[in-house]
């Protein structure tokens, strides 16, 4: 590679290094020590800070709690995603309109989403908890936000509304390249439309969707501004999800050993799971050759 190569794509590999790589290499080397964000000097302790993450019940509460918050969101995103785009898919007029009206959610910054669906559950002015008290369905107004058995449900509700638009115009966007030829020969062979469904439309944008449920994985499990934003992890730890949880012991506690070692085994662990997710899409290609 000339020099005039090597200058333009510089840049680039400088913002990846420290953007990227720096990040990582420091977390692991952390994650071997003592560090304390309020003590100057570390030592070196091997295994310490994974014994005693993996050794504490707070952390494999905030392992379920991020497990659960990550497939019922997914799932709930891809089922309405899924419908919306069906639905578009069969408009003929004002298709853009409606798009650009449900892709909203997705335009707003999670500070806006958390404060707003805030008021909306609070019990003391939200417009839910004194809507339902008002027609007779509950007695008193419900604080949504702070109800143990109410808050998860609520949480990951906003997390499918946020999220749906994502899987419905990405979905949209392949159900429009799937050529109605099959349709109309799957149609004279006698199939039926249940038939027509699983062989054509689903067998076509199978791997669009495997692929947004890879991005959406990595990118829920990771989550960490809009539900710190809505609850803070509470109550009583209810919606601590892993960053949540390194967060706390990071910033709150000032270890910031422990917490390099929670982001470890959190990268690991998704690491895993993207491993299996790549293996079922690599065999979805196969299948289609």
């Amino acid at each position: 590679m000339d020099k005039a190569g090597l200058a333009f794509i510089l840049p680039a590999v400088v913002i990846v290094v420290l953007l990227l790589l720096y990040p990582i290499i420091s977390s692991i080397f952390y994650s071997f020590t003592s560090k304390n964000l309020i003590k100057s000097d570390y030592r070196f302790i091997g295994l310490d800070n994974f014994i005693f993450v993996l050794t504490s019940p707070a952390f494999y509460k905030a392992f379920i709690n991020s497990v659960i918050w990550t497939t019922t969101s997914i799932a709930g995103q891809l089922v309405f995603g899924f419908l919306g785009a069906l639905a578009l898919n069969k408009i003929p007029r004002f298709s853009g309109f409606f798009r650009v009206l449900l892709i909203i959610p997705w335009a707003f910054p999670a500070i806006v989403i958390a404060f707003s669906w805030k008021w909306v559950f609070n019990d003391v002015y939200g417009f839910l908890p004194n809507l339902l008290t008002q027609i007779g369905i509950t007695q008193t107004n419900i604080n949504f936000l702070a109800d143990a058995h109410f808050v998860f449900l609520a949480v990951v509700f906003i997390n499918i509304w946020f999220g749906t638009p994502l899987f419905m115009v990405n979905i949209l966007s392949a159900l429009k390249t799937i050529p109605k030829e099959q349709y109309e020969a799957a149609l004279m062979d006698g199939a039926s439309p249940w038939q027509s469904f699983l062989n054509i439309t689903l067998r076509h944008i199978r791997g669009v969707i495997g692929l947004l449920v890879v991005l959406r994985t990595i990118w829920v499990f990771n989550n960490f501004d809009l539900l710190f934003l809505i609850t803070g992890g509470g109550p009583s730890d209810l919606t601590t999800t892993l960053p949540i949880y390194a967060y706390h012991a990071g910033w709150g506690l000032k270890q910031l050993g422990v917490a390099s070692a929670i982001t470890i085994l959190l990268l690991f662990f998704l690491l895993v799971v993207c491993f299996a997710y790549f293996k079922l899409l690599n065999r979805w290609e196969r299948e289609d050759r």
